[in-house]
């Protein structure tokens, strides 16, 4: 198995209200960034050290923090949380010495890095690699063929969620196709004073234990003041049938996690210095166990330029969700000589964690209010809606209707029967090489860089206890923000904005699809695959060199990051010549994702949902040969 020898440490297990946090403590050692970046003041807090080269020297050791006023024991890499960021150069030959001075096993998993499957780090799935025995070493040895932005993580046990997590920073061999001035690493992450094994146990026995905001007889009374006792008994009638929640946004929430970047909390309000004109790259990791985030910077423009590590054409957006393991680089542009909040609140609004872009460290600046609480639509279960199916009604303003995916089903059309239409008719088409035209593939069609034209099936699998939903009619909706962001005024990343800044490397049509259903019960927090628990499952076999489209399904009402080592996701976004390339891809409540993948990589792979409590279920190994 994957997961055992959990660490039982001494963490509190009394339940706690919310808080932003206190000081983290003096555990979390070392130097900034750079010294003019981070150490201008003795008012910005220190951070985790930056390591560089190509040999690197990793110790775990159990190491006292405090991030809530508490004292606990966290799970970390040299003596901090986060990690130290490692900087690489691409092209090098790296090699990384990891000790173990815990009690348990431990691992190091190089998250979106493309390397031999031996050295991938995930104990009884990577070929040949077992674990790191306590009092012993290894030594990682690869060659970097890529750059961008990264991290690195445990694979063992509940490490991760308490501290063994990490930047990387791969530098190109070539120049960068953009400038900028300053370039800082944000490492958004969840901390919880209770025992991860204690809180699985508690999601076991209440899935919704840590849920504080669901509905109450004041809900009720203003839904019912809204729809009428008609529109109210229908509708609680649906979520009443499926014994679901439309509260249910996220399993663990603020009420036990402190949310932090770069491993301080909101108090203690991480600072990066800017002067007036400059550029500022930054870097977001996701390397939270959990949360998702929705991220902003009030009063600045963000430019994307890079997905999950991969170079995109640059747009620009007011904010971004960045699901647990992604990664985005932005690059702002600050105008005017005051403190601008970095705001990451979680996907449930239970919480947030800030950090200040200021061009003095004596100014801060204020984080804004969170949004208002999330309440999930017939969309978002997957749900058939007449002439719009799987859309959410409730939250389609600001969407871009001319891109929607649901109107896929005009497909077979009789055009000449449509009203406003019968002035076509008589129409000179003389002009027109009708013959040479070949109209665009629509989205769903089937082509390399499309999504699947195959219509849903389920498997025998998917039926039974372990199994409490199925979406009947999930779509794509690489255009929609998701849930919380539709309509919200801003203008929100989504996937159909990504495209790769260079062409597609792979353009082959896929010879074969593998079909994934996301597959659970909440009320027993059971998760899996195609209704299959890893412990269950048999592993998924490609063929070298193919090239194959996974297709996903989610049949739950959750956001699942699905992320497959060793080999780069083609996410599927219209676009066949630029697809994007990532790691980790969302797939949002009761809708479809596909993407293509070249099974270039030999040996034993994982692949599974990044959300911590999700992965020892939503599993699957996967066997190139």
């Amino acid at each position: 198995m994957v997961f055992k020898d959990f660490p039982q440490g001494n963490i509190d297990l009394s339940r706690r209200r919310f808080v932003t946090g206190v000081a983290a403590g003096s555990t979390l050692l070392g130097a900034g960034f750079t010294p003019s970046q981070v150490l201008a003041s003795n008012r910005i807090k220190q951070q985790a050290q930056t390591l560089t080269g190509t040999q690197f020297n990793l110790t775990y050791s159990p190491t006292p923090v405090n991030f809530t006023g508490k004292d606990r024991f966290a799970t970390a890499i040299n003596g901090s949380v986060p990690a130290p960021t490692l900087r690489m150069k691409e092209g090098d030959h790296v090699e990384l010495n990891v000790k173990n001075q815990l009690a348990e096993d431990t691992s190091i998993h190089w998250h979106g890095i493309i390397l031999p499957s031996g050295q991938d780090g995930v104990p009884n799935v990577s070929d040949g690699f077992s674990g790191i025995k306590p009092g012993e070493s290894f030594t990682y040895k690869f060659q970097l063929k890529q750059s961008g932005t990264y991290w690195y993580h445990s694979h063992s046990g509940f490490q991760e969620p308490t501290g063994a997590y990490g930047a990387i920073v791969i530098d190109p061999i070539e120049p960068e196709p953009y400038s900028y001035d300053r370039d800082y690493v944000v490492l958004l992450s969840d901390w919880s004073d209770e025992n991860p094994n204690n809180m699985y146990a508690k999601l076991k026995k209440l899935s919704d234990y840590y849920n504080f905001k669901e509905r109450t007889i004041f809900d009720a009374l203003n839904e019912i003041s809204e729809k009428g006792w008609e529109g109210f008994w229908r509708s609680r009638g649906m979520w009443n049938q499926m014994r679901m929640s439309d509260r249910d946004i996220t399993d663990v929430t603020g009420y036990s996690y402190t949310y932090l970047m770069n491993g301080q909390t909101p108090d203690d309000n991480w600072t990066a210095l800017f002067k007036r004109g400059e550029k500022i790259r930054l870097r977001f990791i996701n390397s939270a166990a959990m949360t998702f985030f929705d991220v902003r910077i009030p009063g600045l423009k963000m430019t994307v330029i890079a997905a999950d590590g991969q170079n995109v054409q640059p747009f620009t957006v007011d904010e971004f969700r960045l699901g647990v393991a992604e990664t985005y680089d932005v690059i702002v542009e600050p105008s005017s000589e005051q403190a601008y909040s970095i705001f990451a609140q979680s996907i449930d609004r239970s919480g947030f964690t800030c950090g200040t872009l200021t061009p003095d460290a004596a100014m801060k600046a204020q984080p804004p209010a969170m949004d208002n609480d999330i309440i999930l639509g017939h969309g978002d279960m997957g749900m058939s809606m007449p002439g719009m199916a799987g859309m959410n009604h409730g939250e389609m303003g600001g969407m871009d209707h001319s891109k929607m995916s649901g109107m896929s089903s005009m497909k077979g059309m009789d055009h000449s029967k449509m009203s406003g239409m019968s002035g076509m008719k008589g129409m000179d088409h003389s002009g027109h090489n009708m013959a040479n035209m070949k109209p665009a593939p629509q989205y769903g069609s089937g082509a390399a860089g499309y999504g699947s034209n195959r219509p849903v099936k389920h498997q025998a699998t998917e039926f039974g206890p372990h199994i409490d939903m199925r979406a009947d009619a999930p779509q794509y909706r690489l255009d929609d923000p998701g849930i919380g962001l539709r309509g919200n005024g801003r203008r929100v990343l989504t996937y159909a904005d990504l495209k790769n800044l260079y062409k597609t490397p792979d353009p082959r049509e896929p010879e074969r699809e593998i079909d994934l259903h996301l597959t659970g019960n909440m009320s027993r927090y059971m998760w899996s695959m195609n209704g299959v628990k890893f412990a269950d499952a048999q592993p998924l076999k490609f063929k070298f060199g193919e090239r194959l489209r996974i297709n996903f399904i989610n049949d739950t009402m959750m956001n699942h990051p699905m992320h497959l080592h060793g080999m780069w996701s083609d996410l599927e976004t219209g676009d066949p010549d630029y697809i994007p390339r990532k790691h980790t891809v969302i797939v949002q409540p009761g809708s479809k994702a596909s993407y293509l993948v070249t099974a270039d990589a030999m040996g034993s792979w994982a692949y599974h949902c990044h959300l911590f409590f999700h992965m020892l279920g939503m599993f699957r190994k996967v066997e190139v040969s």
